[in-house]
């Protein structure tokens, strides 16, 4: 395990593997070094062609954490691991993480290339939104001990699973404990994303200052909000393409997605 130390003094902790041009793997919710395989196993693919960073997002695994927080901060440790590669290098980012990156493509010139894999767009009358005040709610439930509520309600509000559902869930106690355990960073992906979840056409101003090369990828077994978010963002990044991966869903394999990324970041 590396670190390096973002502008507001948290450490922020990552595993570096392999060589070559740098790229940065950025997580969605929840997910963190110790507790996703998932970005382990594709780190290891991607290790082969490129320096690749994983790290665990502020208030997650290794990293620590500082209040109060706010999207910026975010985008900084993401620079910081850019400065750590010396100034210059790719990020790929999944869900929520992906919006981040997209985020931070704006403000970063360092940041060559972006590759994404379902951002949770949505755009139209697709799927349900998330409530307007979602993230605030979330940083109520934190603030007052209920951990357990708020993954509830990430996982009924932001991912769709049916309430009826998380009785089953919780049986996974190493995984609900995993996941509570950063309950209060759901909050974080919700200043990303809430804006963007509310059925509405996604701003044509937000990420006009990101010039870099992006693939927008998704899964073809996906719900069909996913592929119509994917699509409008697309419609409105000044250099974006569009690749869907046959028979993958938001749980895409790792040996499927890696040659995409690949392809994609050493294409001229």
């Amino acid at each position: 395990m590396q670190t390096v130390t973002s502008q507001d003094s948290t450490t922020i902790a990552f595993d570096k593997v392999g060589s070559g041009q740098a790229v940065i793997l950025v997580n969605g919710a929840t997910a963190y070094r110790a507790f996703d395989p998932f970005m382990v196993k594709l780190a290891e693919l991607l290790s082969n062609h490129f320096t690749v960073y994983n790290y665990d997002r502020r208030g997650r695994g290794d990293s620590s954490d500082t209040r109060p927080f706010a999207r910026e901060r975010e985008i900084e440790d993401l620079q910081a691991l850019v400065e750590d590669a010396g100034g210059k290098a790719m990020v790929f980012g999944i869900s929520s993480g992906a919006v981040l990156s997209l985020d931070a493509a704006a403000v970063t010139s360092g940041i060559l290339k972006v590759a994404l894999y379902e951002p949770p767009l949505i755009v139209d009358d697709g799927r349900q939104p998330v409530p307007a005040d979602y993230t605030e709610h979330l940083t109520t439930l934190v603030a007052e001990g209920k951990r357990d509520e708020a993954v509830e309600y990430f996982l009924t509000q932001a991912v769709g699973i049916p309430a009826e559902y998380i009785g089953g869930i919780k049986q996974d106690q190493a995984m609900w404990s995993g996941v509570t355990g950063v309950a209060h960073t759901l909050a974080y992906d919700g200043a990303f994303v809430a804006d963007v979840m509310q059925g509405k056409p996604l701003p044509t101003d937000r990420w006009t200052n990101v010039i870099s090369p992006v693939l927008v990828a998704d899964g073809g077994a996906s719900d069909v909000w996913l592929h119509h978010g994917a699509d409008a963002l697309v419609s409105v990044l000044p250099n974006a393409s569009r690749q869907t991966l046959a028979g993958q869903t938001h749980e895409v394999d790792p040996q499927v997605l890696a040659p995409v990324i690949i392809d994609f970041f050493k294409r001229a």
